[in-house]
């Protein structure tokens, strides 16, 4: 999927830390009230739902902010909030997901948008929405783009995100102002549009609409029925950089000034696709602001919405999470799978997230024979992910002797990562693997037959937690030694 998974690799883990992205538009509460139905009400033919607990999150606009931020990505909110308890509810949410919320006005005389979905062993039964839209008021638009222009002005933003859930912030009054101070800022503008009027959206950098708004737009415009000849009317229309087509199943469509790239989606089973398009926009322009290219940023998008529609509720994808996603790739491409301590720790994390279990083994691995292998594929058997920590050159010959390793460090590495069976592969400068072990906390610590439990490094750290020391019976007569001694002898 990547053409330089590397950098895309790099991006996620280092990149999106460093970044601050300002999302403006319709934000809500999302509220979800859990249950489980066993029969149907006498009163009415409808169902029983037995409340077992009740959960907010950020939605709408808030939620692309909230996707953001779990990207571990600095996030600004601006929009409109109601004088209610809600509001709070969603400021309180939002915070506790580090975004910032100084960019929220409270209007008087409206509520806080908010959508309470009632679900009954994890299916949605019915939504209730509270909304009050106001009519368009210049004046009131003008207490927003005040919060913008400040915000603008306090802090170095990468991008804005205008999330339209046609709620009645991004009129055409403030979507024009915001083109405007965005302009004297510098700073590009990316749309999830709604509505047919795409025409107030003059002056962004490009727009991410799904295939049925892009058919509605086409409608009122007059446009072709094809809708990706109809995004390419579009972006001539606004002098767009390009328009980013969400197609559903069929992915994503890719419409810029000289080419047209169509990306398949990512195979997954689907739970729920609530909230899989602010995750497309905040993978989207988060990769974007890395300087990935638009096709890998777009693979990007494609890969965090993957892992938001296997879930239920409108639930972010974090940093973890996308970076196992992307590590997947990485593997399936047959590249190295070789990490630095600090990324494989927040790999781990990630395929613990995702229930499953880790193991770690360690050796210098100087000229791999079979029996290298078989320990290495029987340790695979003890967990669902194994991790592979080697000695670096200069540990081995400590440990070895001056004329050690036969195979230098990246050679070793090039191997290893050839083996199905592995993982991630780390290398440690120490003598022993004792500060990886500590770092990544296996549920499993594997070593040779020739060691017993007292003699495995790093076996008491591992069983402080309750995890467990397993040792794999070796093939007799196979040793780096014996092997360099008979080609001594060629």
């Amino acid at each position: 999927m990547f053409k330089d998974p590397i950098a895309v690799k790099e991006a996620v883990l280092h990149g999106f830390p460093r970044l601050s992205i300002l999302v403006v538009g319709d934000v809500m509460l999302d509220r979800y009230i859990w249950g489980s139905c066993s029969r149907i009400c006498p009163e009415a033919p409808v169902p029983v739902v037995l409340l077992s607990k009740r959960t907010d999150s950020p939605g709408g606009a808030a939620n692309v902010a909230n996707n953001l931020s779990a990207l571990h990505i600095k996030s600004f909110l601006a929009g409109f909030v109601g004088a209610d308890e809600s509001a709070e509810v969603l400021k309180r949410e939002c915070r506790s997901q580090g975004i910032d919320v100084s960019g929220l006005v409270a209007s008087e005389g409206v509520c806080t948008v908010t959508k309470t979905r009632i679900m009954a062993d994890d299916r949605q039964v019915v939504r209730l929405d509270e909304e009050v839209v106001p009519k368009p008021s210049e004046a009131r638009s003008d207490l927003l783009l005040a919060e913008i222009e400040r915000i603008l002005t306090d802090n170095l933003i990468d991008a804005i995100v205008l999330s339209d859930y046609a709620k009645g912030v991004c009129t055409p009054y403030l979507c024009g102002r915001l083109m405007e101070i965005a302009k004297k800022h510098r700073v590009p503008v990316f749309v999830d549009p709604k509505g047919r009027d795409y025409m107030k959206y003059a002056g962004a950098t490009a727009i991410k609409p799904n295939r049925v708004e892009m058919v509605e737009v086409a409608q009122a415009m007059g446009w072709s029925s094809n809708v990706i000849e109809a995004a390419q009317s579009l972006r001539e229309a606004l002098d767009l950089e390009f328009v980013a087509l969400t197609l559903g199943a069929h992915g994503i469509a890719l419409v810029e000034r000289e080419s047209l790239h169509e990306m398949p989606t990512v195979a997954r089973e689907v739970f729920d696709v609530s909230g899989a398009g602010d995750t497309v926009i905040a993978c989207l322009v988060a990769a974007l602001c890395c300087n990935l290219s638009l096709a890998e940023s777009a693979a990007v998008a494609n890969l965090g919405a993957a892992q938001v529609i296997a879930r239920l509720g409108s639930t972010p994808v974090s940093r973890p999470d996308l970076l196992a996603a992307v590590t997947a790739q990485e593997r399936s491409n047959g590249l190295r799978k070789l990490y630095s301590l600090e990324d494989l720790v927040t790999l781990a994390e990630a395929w613990r997230r995702e229930g499953k279990t880790v193991a770690i083994t360690n050796g210098c691995y100087d000229l791999l024979h079979a029996g290298h292998v078989r320990l290495l594929e029987d340790s695979a058997m003890t967990a669902d992910r194994l991790i592979v920590a080697i000695n670096s050159d200069e540990s081995v010959k400590r440990l070895k002797g001056p004329s050690r390793p036969l195979m230098p460090e990246p050679e070793r590495v090039t191997v290893l990562s050839a083996l199905e069976c592995i993982d991630a592969v780390v290398v440690f400068e120490e003598d022993t693997p004792l500060n990886v072990i500590t770092a990544i906390r296996p549920d499993a610590l594997i070593k040779g037959g020739d060691y017993t439990k007292e003699t495995v490094v790093g076996a008491d750290v591992v069983e402080s937690y309750g995890g467990s020391i397993v040792l794999v019976p070796l093939v007799p007569g196979l040793s780096t030694t014996n092997l360099a001694a008979a080609i001594s002898k060629l």
